[in-house]
């Protein structure tokens, strides 16, 4: 009898078991937001931000996330997830797991924070509670501001049910007729034209002597002065609540000829609303009144959360304007980067003396410059390249891609001064970009008013990539300056988002960002570039190479080591390629801020990935990918995340970063985050998050503080 040598079987990786749920991770996401909220380390109105920001996150999960699932849910598409789950078992978990975390949120805000808020004298006050004094001047203004904006709405067989808009709040009102005894329903909505939070003036008692700031919920004052929108009538009962509208736009691009037409259509059909996806509500309010809005607006119960106490918590986010210094986080002002110091500050001056001092374009050409934000100043580096350009008589064209910008932004106008100038200037303004299209819109007028070449997207693709390409001549040459970034050009979320870009004048980068502008602009099959990896044309498969690299490296022996960092990690091949890559015996280490679908820690497909994600003071936005090659290290940055949408279906460019003082920056940057120990978590094989805390004899090690302080040096 011959005896058969036994074999390990192979694993499956694509096994569903392997993968989280994209959707579930998100609220673990988001769980971590409402944790620094939580975090009594965390400075008193900082705490106030992120249960806004937790609030914020979730609107739109509902209005995006969730409304694709329920549409698919409603038409019967029963494909599986990666993880194995149908849309209806998405939808039911997401309810399970999401309301022990609202529920927490709103518990917290009034039961913890609005005490400690009070005793450092800032006091969210509601209308009960108030003195006579302070309700007569509520009283008197409801009569002057508020009275002759509300419009209340009757619903009765000759008024059909008023249509709500999304996140408006609105208040619920049963009133009794005396002389018929019917009890009517109204709707009254809260205009959203005033502050949420009412203030009292000076000469009005304060609640104590080290009041700051005192306010009241609008939403209140109105709900008792009810008897002045319905003389006559007895109030029975009042409840506020909030409806959310499915908002992702349904752009079929191929059937159009005009896509800012398209675009500015289906923002007209956001605006009256989609299908309501969630209802919040009061918890107090009556079984009757729930029933009525679940009936009027097609609802069933998993969709509803009833919670106690203020509704639409993201307006907390206006109470970060109380001047509290000792409650917020200490200001830092960034560092204007160490080799643009001696550039003329005053970007103004440029067009009248665009070379009183040593121009940007010089220290370029000496050495590749890396910048990060927002510990290094966006103004004095993006904003002064792209301004220096403006003015320059000696560039002759600049060429921009913009997916978000800001409302005032510099950019923007700079780039006008540049048309202005008699520059060739061509802006592809992404109108796709979720959210932020009409402000898009807006700005892509104004600059095609002004001369701008601008470019309305790409159909089929959204572009994701933050590019600038400068050409500029130069003696009898013309050289090309490029920025590659994985932020946007924007002014102000680059003071609250982490950012990194690259400056260089290498010619290959120069003209490999000529072709790509070539394939935004007009026609062209580009298949290869010199440096850049571009989706949806090379990335994918570049990025899948250079993983498998690490994987051969290790089954000839040789060292494997891969340190990524994102914002989210969800492709099922990217996953499967990495999960490879560790049962080789590769090091990989990923820090990904939100969602991320691999399971880290499972014997025998991923024992050597570990993941953590860092949720601080500043969103983490920066992409990063290390691979060690062996000891020739490759590093990367560019906009893209390792998702689906990002490979296939987004332009996007990431670079090489080859210089070697600007590589180990890099790597010194990663071993910063992966040593962090304070705003750092680290993912379970099980799908939950546990912060790091450092024990009583370990320094703590903020990752944000320690860059922040390394550039104020």
């Amino acid at each position: 009898m011959t005896r058969t040598s036994e074999t390990t079987p192979e694993i499956n990786l694509s096994d569903p078991q392997y993968y989280f749920n994209r959707e579930l991770s998100w609220l673990e996401f988001n769980n971590r937001v409402l944790h620094e909220a939580l975090d009594p380390r965390t400075p008193l109105l900082e705490r106030l931000k992120f249960l806004a920001i937790f609030s914020t996150n979730l609107d739109e999960f509902f209005m995006v996330r969730v409304a694709i699932l329920m549409q698919r849910v409603e038409a019967q598409v029963d494909k599986v997830s990666p993880d194995g789950k149908t849309p209806q078992q998405q939808l039911d978990a997401l309810s399970q797991q999401l309301r022990p975390l609202v529920t927490e949120q709103h518990r917290f805000f009034d039961r913890t924070l609005r005490p400690l808020l009070a005793e450092k004298g800032v006091h969210i006050l509601n209308y009960m509670d108030l003195n006579q004094e302070q309700r007569r001047y509520l009283q008197h203004y409801f009569e002057q501001r508020v009275f002759p904006i509300l419009t209340p709405l009757a619903v009765d067989p000759a008024h059909p049910f008023p249509y709500i808009s999304s996140l408006s709040l609105n208040l619920a009102v049963l009133v009794k007729d005396p002389v018929t005894q019917k009890e009517l329903f109204a709707r009254v909505k809260v205009p959203n034209s005033l502050p949420r939070f009412i203030t009292f003036p000076a000469d009005i008692e304060p609640v104590d002597r080290n009041s700051v700031w005192v306010g009241v919920p609008l939403e209140q004052i109105i709900a008792h002065n009810l008897e002045l929108l319905f003389p006559g009538m007895n109030i029975q009962e009042y409840s506020l609540f909030r409806i959310t509208r499915d908002a992702d736009l349904e752009i079929e691009e191929d059937l159009t000829h005009d896509l800012l037409v398209l675009i500015q259509q289906e923002l007209r059909k956001r605006r009256l609303g989609g299908a309501v996806v969630r209802l919040e509500i009061e918890a107090s309010a009556s079984q009757a009144v729930r029933d009525r809005l679940m009936r009027e607006k097609d609802l069933t119960d998993r969709d509803v959360y009833a919670l106690e106490g203020l509704l639409n918590l993201k307006d907390l986010m206006s109470l970060m304007a109380i001047p509290l210094p000792a409650l917020k986080d200490q200001p830092w002002g960034a560092a204007v980067p160490s080799r643009l110091r001696h550039l003329n500050d005053d970007t103004s001056d440029l067009a009248s003396s665009p070379e009183a001092n040593e121009d940007i374009f010089s220290i370029i050409r000496e050495q590749d410059l890396l910048v990060h934000h927002p510990y290094e100043s966006f103004t004095a580096s993006v904003e002064h390249f792209i301004t220096q350009a403006a003015h320059d008589p000696k560039v002759l064209a600049i060429k921009i891609t913009l997916y978000r910008t800001s409302g005032d932004s510099p950019i923007v106008k700079a780039l006008i001064n540049a048309a202005e100038n008699g520059k060739q200037v061509a802006a592809l303004v992404e109108l796709k970009a979720r959210f932020d299209e009409e402000n898009n819109i807006h700005w892509a007028q104004r600059l095609e008013q002004a001369g701008v070449n601008v470019i309305y997207g790409l159909v089929g693709l959204k572009t994701h990539t933050k590019v600038v390409l400068v050409v500029r001549e130069e003696g009898e040459a013309i050289r090309r300056y490029i920025h590659i970034g994985t932020g946007n050009y924007n002014s102000k979320t680059a003071k609250l988002y982490t950012d990194l870009g690259l400056f260089s004048c290498k010619e290959d980068l120069g003209a490999d960002l000529t072709d790509l502008f070539n394939f935004l602009t007009g026609y062209s099959r580009q298949q290869s570039y010199r440096k850049l990896l571009v989706a949806p044309v090379n990335l994918r498969d570049r990025m899948l190479a250079l993983i498998q690299r690490e994987t051969e490296h290790r089954h000839h022996g040789k060292p494997g080591r891969i340190i990524a960092k994102m914002n989210a990690l969800v492709d099922p091949q990217i996953i499967a390629t990495l999960y490879a890559a560790s049962q080789a015996g590769v090091e990989i280490d990923l820090i990904i801020r939100g969602v991320c679908c691999l399971r880290p820690g499972v014997a025998g497909v991923s024992d050597n990935i570990r993941v953590i994600s860092i949720v601080g003071r500043f969103l983490e936005h920066s992409r990063i990918f290390h691979f060690h090659n062996n000891g020739e290290e490759e590093v990367f940055i560019g906009s893209a995340d390792w998702m689906p949408r990002n490979l296939d279906r987004r332009v996007e460019a990431i670079t090489p970063v080859e210089e070697p003082a600007l590589a180990a920056q890099l790597r010194a940057i990663l071993d910063t985050l992966l040593a962090d120990n304070r705003h750092a978590w680290d993912l379970q094989p099980d799908g939950t998050y546990v912060q790091r805390q450092p024990a009583e004899d370990v320094p703590e090690h903020d990752a944000q503080t320690e860059f922040a302080m390394q550039l104020q040096q």
